[in-house]
């Protein structure tokens, strides 16, 4: 009778270099083909103006309140819960506490009721913001 030695079976290896190759094709396809498009960019539509003086101050306001067509505020492209005034000063006092904040634009979709911009403007102007601004697109922009 002839005994052989036993085989231990082989362990199974595998090839991580095929999958580091893949991983990172597949990276650098999405890093390629990704737009760095500003994702908190809010749909609104501006109200045109035919001689729009340009902004010619080189430091713009650190504050922005955008006004939706339904009425929503948003503070710095983040929204608020409600629509109310004092939840408007509220946010705008979290941005600027110490009350140094001069200037605000205010960005109001042009379908949006004047008295939710009037709104933004008047709360504006309790928290002693004394630089207002509208935006506006020049007549020929479109």
């Amino acid at each position: 009778m002839k005994l052989q030695p036993r085989r231990l079976p082989e362990e199974p290896n595998v090839n991580l270099i095929s999958l580091v190759d893949v991983v990172l094709l597949l990276v650098i396809f999405f890093v390629l083909t990704t737009s760095f498009v500003r994702q908190s960019q809010l749909a609104v539509h501006l109200p045109e103006a035919a001689d729009a003086a340009p902004a010619t101050d080189a430091n713009p306001p650190a504050l922005e309140i955008t006004v939706t067509a339904r009425g929503g505020f948003f503070v710095n492209g983040r929204a608020l819960v409600d629509n109310r005034a004092e939840t408007l000063a509220a946010a705008i006092r979290r941005v600027q506490p110490d009350g140094e904040l001069r200037a605000v634009t205010i960005s109001a979709d042009a379908r949006a009721a004047h008295q939710d911009v009037v709104t933004a403007m008047d709360v504006a102007g309790r928290l002693g913001i004394t630089e207002v601004r509208i935006a506006t697109l020049h007549a020929r922009d479109r």
